[in-house]
Parts: C-alpha cells; structure tokens; sequence
C-alpha cells in the first residue's frame, strides 16, 4: 500500500519544518545569520532590485522583514510538499529535491560577507534532519528494479503516523523556540555606561505636553525606528569585539570596548532619518547619543592626504555590510559619533550594540552603520559600498522637511478652532521657520517648540479655524536657518531622498 498523495506530501512539510528547525537552533548557537531561512532571506535582500525593495518598505514598512522570510517559509514548504510527493513514489527523487533545497541554503549562507567554513553548519544539520524526518515517516522498501519505494509498516497506519509526526512536530516546535530564545538574548545584559566628559542638560518641555498627538521630543529606543538589511539582529559580544581603523592612515590601530569606555565621552542630541522615509514618513527620530568624536578617532590614526577630493571612509558591520561616508563629514564640527549609548542606557542590539556610526545630517545609508567593526580610509574610486553598487547616492544630505503629526489624514473635525501640529527638521542650519496652508491659501506661521541645537528636530504648533463643513487640506513646510525653503518638487526616495510637501486632507462637520 502507498501512502496518500496528502500524506505523502505532509511528510515532506514535516520533514522540511524539523530540519529548518534544527538549523536555526544549530545557527542561534554559532553564527544566526548562517540558519538556512534567514541565509536565503538575506540572498533574496541582496539580489532584489532596488525598485522592489523601495516598493516593499513603502508597503509594509517595519513588517518587511517578517513578510519575505515569510514568504521564503512558505516557498520551502511547497517545494518540502513536492519532495514528500516525489519520495512516494521514488525515495532517491524526494532525498534530491530536499538535498537541492538545504544546498541552495547553504550556498546563500556562504555568500555572507562575513562567511567562514563554520556558516556551512547549519544546513548540513537541516539535510540530516530532514531526511531522517523523510525515512521514518515515510519507511522504503526495495523493490524489483532495485528503487526504493514506500511500503506500508507501522507508520503506515493511521494511530503510528499521527505518533510518530507529532513527535516531530513537538520536537522542531521546541528547538525552534530555543533557537529563537536563544538569537533574542540581550547582549547589553550588564553593561552600565561610563560618564560623559561633556554631558547635555536635560531637555526642556516640548509641545506633546500641549497635544498628545505630537510626537515627543525625545524618541524612545523602543519606539526609535529600525531600516537595515539584517534580517536577523547580530548578538556581539563586547569582550570579543573590536574596531578596526586602517586603510590610507599612517597609525592603523585596533580598539576595544574596553578602549572605548575609558575616552573621551561627549553626549549629542540627534535627529536621524531613513533614506527611506516618504514625504511624512515615520523613519525619523531623535536621541540623545553618547560616544567618541570619529574626528578624534580618525586623527589618532594620521590620515594620509586628507584634502584629497574622493576622501571617503568605508565602515564595515560585523555581517559584512559596508557603508561610504565622505571623510569631511565624520571630521568636521558636526561631531559624527561612535556612539555606544542612546538615550542614557548602552545602545540596543537593533540599534548597533556595541558601537554604531552617527552622522549628522546625513541619511542613514551613508552615515550610520550599525555593529560597526571596521573604518577604512580610502576614495570612492578605490571601493564601494552596499548601496552605492545598487545606484544610490554617494553622498546624501537629509533634506529639510515638515511632517504634520495632527489631524490625521481622512479624519473627521468638528468645525472651529483646529490643532494643526507636528515636527520638522534641517540638520546642519536647524529649523528656523514652519509654516502651514489651509486649502491652498497663503502660508501662515506656525509657534515653534524649543531649539535644541541644528542637528535636532523641532516640534510646531499651530490653532486655525476650520469653520466651513466639508474637505479642507492642509500643508506644512519648513525653512531652514539658512534661508532655504523646503523643496516642493515631489522626489522618490530614490536614489537620494524624497522631497515635496507633505498634504493632509481633513472632514470638518
């Protein structure tokens, strides 16, 4: 007797779910980046065109993580089904595609820019899982031709089935849970921040004391926004870790966290922003940072021509993701950070523990690589960064812009006086002016919370009267301490930030 076609191929699932398991455990004990569904997710990362990723983030934002590896799950388990559907009839053919399956992992594992021999590991787990999984719940005979077949024996029937997958389903379902516990575990455990050398006062008041619906001053970490190509947070150990400076410098060096902890500390308050962010967007948020001058960093290491016109210095993370920052940037007045703490406490795993870059007023993609282990002195034309291969810009400014946190857009007010309200930033020449239109009609001033310093966010407020029942839309824009208006050209965020103003569209009854 053969088993059923559905069985057959919820063998196949199952066989697919235990070894996927086992690998993630096998990955959360070495290396997590290298378990098989997360080293396939980061392939897809990799290889997608730009467009895709841009479309992805503007359509599930944060959850653009959790819906590929979910959609990598789902891929595997129907190739898992075609397996289980293959060994019923010829054990060899479902033993290949599985094979095939764990081989594509394993190779997307390698192609890790941080890979070792060891990153092989945890998709060899999988194979043996999954193919033990496939022989026991799916037992083989010999046959007359010498192939391997199904027969019918104890897992055959149905009460030696249900046993024998459950037990397999119970045991992935824990190692699974432990390999997740495992990969989630806080390497900031512990760790107590040194005192700043040159500390901020705290910051005063602001305008989410006036109206809820403001976003605060302060972003907290957990609520701080997260765009990076990792799909899984590097747990770094702080004992092991270390920083690399080299490349065109005359003094190459290494340090330690250690090392950090005992130099000079200074505090900064920041505005950070997504290269990613739509006009309105969510990617923003402000901290207060505590790090190393990169300036001292970079001066200690000797900098060999530094006025040369291509100067740029290559960061490297631990996963092997590499970003371009002009050298000008992390060695001018705008004090670029190595920073290892946010907001008072040690800086979070999803933040970059234990050290990150911080750039003022530039984009993320070009100044703030997160689990930085390495800063390499070189030029634009000697090496390129992540995103630079994929056509984004070498350098990229955060543009100034207006966010209108209240009303939100659609909602329904009663008719009188509204509460129009929100933040604005220009890192570099801070925000000097915001102004808001109502139906196209001439800009009007908005009050201006506290000026923290020009690399920080401001929030704004403004009470207009909204007497006519029916559709009102309503925009913002900021100036900058310069003089700059903010542009009204709708730009993509490709390949150097959006622009144009943002237009919220409001009921009033």
């Amino acid at each position: 007797m053969t088993p059923s076609r559905a069985r057959a191929a919820l063998v196949g699932i199952i066989a697919a779910v235990a070894g996927m398991a086992a690998g993630h455990l096998v990955a959360a004990l070495t290396r997590a980046e290298a378990s098989p569904v997360l080293a396939v997710g980061s392939a897809v990362i990799d290889r997608t065109p730009t467009s895709v990723k841009t479309w992805a983030i503007r359509q599930f934002g944060t959850a653009d993580k959790p819906v590929l590896l979910a959609s990598v799950a789902v891929g595997t388990l129907l190739l898992a089904a075609a397996a289980g559907l293959l060994a019923r009839r010829w054990l060899p053919a479902g033993f290949a595609l599985l094979l095939a399956l764990v081989g594509l992992a394993a190779s997307a594992a390698l192609s890790r820019p941080a890979a070792g021999a060891a990153y092989v590991v945890p998709s060899l787990v999988t194979a043996v899982v999954a193919a033990a999984v496939l022989w026991v719940l799916l037992p083989v005979r010999a046959n007359a031709l010498g192939g391997l077949t199904a027969y019918p024996s104890g897992m055959d029937t149905r009460r030696g089935f249900l046993i024998g997958s459950g037990a397999v389903v119970a045991a992935s379902a824990g190692a699974a849970v432990l390999g997740q516990r495992l990969s989630e575990s806080d390497p900031t455990r512990g760790v107590r921040l040194p005192s700043a050398a040159q500390t901020r006062p705290p910051l005063p008041r602001g305008l989410e004391t006036t109206d809820r619906q403001i976003t605060p001053l302060r972003t907290p970490n957990a609520g701080f926004y997260r765009v990076d190509t990792a799909l899984s947070v590097p747990k770094v150990d702080r004992d092991s870790w270390e920083l690399r400076i080299d490349g065109d410098v005359r003094k190459p060096y290494t340090l330690t966290y250690a090392d950090l902890r005992t130099m000079p500390l200074i505090e900064r308050d920041i505005t950070m922003t997504c290269v990613s962010n739509e006009v309105g967007g969510q990617y923003v948020g402000g901290a207060r940072w505590l790090g190393v001058r990169v300036a001292d960093l970079l001066a200690r290491a000797e900098v060999i021509d530094p006025d040369h016109p291509g100067r740029q210095v290559l960061s490297r993370s631990v996963d092997g993701f590499t970003v371009s920052t002009p050298l000008g940037a992390l060695t001018d007045d705008r004090d670029a950070l190595l920073a290892i703490g946010m907001n008072g406490a040690p800086l979070p795993a999803t933040h970059g523990f234990p050290a990150r870059l911080v750039t003022p007023g530039l984009y993320g993609f070009v100044g703030s690589t997160k689990w930085v282990t390495r800063l390499t002195v070189t030029t634009y034309d000697a090496a390129e960064a992540y995103w630079t291969k994929r056509d984004w810009a070498t350098d990229a400014p955060v543009k100034p812009s207006a966010r209108i946190d209240t009303p939100a857009s659609l909602a329904q007010v009663k008719r009188g006086v509204v509460t129009i309200g929100g933040v604005a930033w220009a890192q570099r020449h801070g925000v000097a002016k915001v102004e808001v239109s109502i139906d196209e009609k001439p800009w009007q001033p908005a009050q201006l919370g506290p000026d923290i310093n020009v690399d920080y966010w401001r929030q704004w407020i403004l009470r207009a009267p909204l007497s006519e029942p029916g559709r009102h839309s309503i925009r913002a824009r900021v100036t900058d301490g310069s003089g700059r208006v903010q542009d009204d050209t709708r730009a993509p965020v490709f390949p150097s930030g959006s622009s144009g103003i943002q237009e919220v569209v409001v009921m009033v009854t």
